[in-house]
């Protein structure tokens, strides 16, 4: 039994019904307020206050909800509260493990992530990147099944969310995948303690459609820094979105064309060009896999050249080969079995290759092949336009800043 039915004084599903019938709540209604952990509507609220003979503010603390009014109420009476805690925080006992799997610039863990973050300095990070498991009921290649009650998930989730927060540098970057219904209660926590930058929406359907819903069709991807701003913030441009079969505008830029940037248009806080990895060529494991272009993005944009990054949940190894790549220090964990990751690192060319062509199309208008088949169709080019992209940065013609299409 989980908190809301500890709060009504209910042990098993006979007392549920029973008090049910007694309260006048419908039996639906409480097991929906339980689990999705939901407070309970107005008229219901009175009812099952009445049934159990306690206040709302002794029902809302039964169930860890601290509203504004009782934070305040706890602010004024911090001395008299504090006295029925410890003073002394507890002592947790810290556990070294050993590296299974070194690089030259990163360690690998096979273990459980809390345990290794506690074991590892404190603001020692400049990046995490996090990818959970989303409490979807698969099973992974570990043997872990995810499926936890929402409320279980959700404790597990602070719990290392919180150890992140105390792993990452003053002015650290902390990103962190997930779907957005459970981003929306990780962004709950992480705003007491850091500085949200973004929610970028990823634009990758995770499911197909569902009835009396709407299509999911985007990753939620947190960007949090530790203080006001990054140490580290290396944007990148974007090629002109244009269609794929003749080579034109998706947009009418009107007059605006010839004060484009030649390096490209600002990335924006919604990526269209983040693909599922399903191409055998390019995928290593049965679960689900990360694409190097997201990794490459994340790294490039908030960490230098020697950098340390962290990514508690291993999966495929993504972040690490990454890392490797463009020489960022790296420590990894994965609970699971790693055999995927290090026969990874044994194709490390080819994944060198994969990011050079990556890298080849940042920070331009065109690529060299979109260029042939605009001229070939005859739609307009920078050089047909007379930008002169000769010229120095500071002389170029004030720059419009476009955004993909919404």
């Amino acid at each position: 039994m989980n908190k809301f039915y500890s709060a009504i004084n209910i042990k098993d599903e006979s007392e549920l019904k029973t008090f049910a019938k007694v309260s006048g709540v419908k039996l639906t209604k409480l097991k929906y307020y339980s689990k999705e952990m939901i407070y309970p509507h107005k008229e219901d609220l009175k009812k099952i206050l009445l049934a159990t003979e306690q206040s709302e503010i002794e029902f809302k603390l039964k169930l860890g909800i601290v509203d504004n009014k009782i934070k305040e109420f706890l602010a004024n009476h911090s001395s008299e509260i504090s006295k029925f805690f410890k003073q002394e925080p507890p002592k947790t006992e810290l556990v070294e493990i050993e590296p299974v799997f070194q690089t030259e610039k990163g360690k690998l863990f096979q273990s459980d992530c809390i345990p290794l973050m506690r074991s590892l300095p404190n603001e020692s990070v400049d990046l995490i990147f996090a990818d959970p498991p989303f409490n979807l009921n698969k099973s992974y290649e570990s043997g872990v099944n995810d499926k936890l009650s929402k409320e279980e998930y959700l404790q597990w989730t602070e719990d290392w969310v919180m150890e992140c927060v105390n792993l990452l540098k003053e002015g650290g970057s902390l990103f962190i995948w997930n779907l957005p219904v459970w981003n929306t209660y990780i962004a709950e926590i992480l705003n007491k303690h850091l500085t949200l930058r973004h929610w970028i929406a990823a634009d990758v359907k995770y499911s197909l459609p569902i009835q009396n819903k709407l299509y999911p069709s985007h990753y939620a991807l947190l960007y949090y820094t530790k203080g006001e701003k990054p140490n580290v913030f290396n944007t990148e441009r974007r090629p002109l979105e244009v269609c794929r079969h003749c080579g034109g505008d998706i947009r009418d830029y009107g007059g605006y064309k010839d004060k484009l940037n030649p390096m490209g248009i600002n990335l924006t806080d919604v990526w269209y060009d983040i693909s599922p990895v399903r191409h055998s060529k390019y995928k290593t494991r049965t679960s689900n896999e990360l694409p190097l272009k997201l990794l490459e993005r994340v790294i490039t944009l908030a960490t230098n050249e020697g950098d340390t990054v962290f990514d508690p949940f291993g999966g495929s190894g993504t972040t690490y080969i990454v890392s490797e790549i463009l020489k960022r220090k790296w420590i990894g964990c994965e609970i699971g079995p790693i055999e995927t990751i290090k026969e990874r690192f044994n194709d490390i060319e080819f994944h060198k290759g994969v990011l050079d062509n990556i890298d080849d199309s940042k920070n331009i208008l065109f690529s060299d092949a979109t260029k042939k088949l605009r001229k070939k169709n005859n739609h307009w080019l920078p050089e047909t336009l007379k930008i002169n992209n000769k010229e120095p940065r500071e002389n170029l013609p004030t720059q419009v800043e476009l955004f993909p299409k919404a």
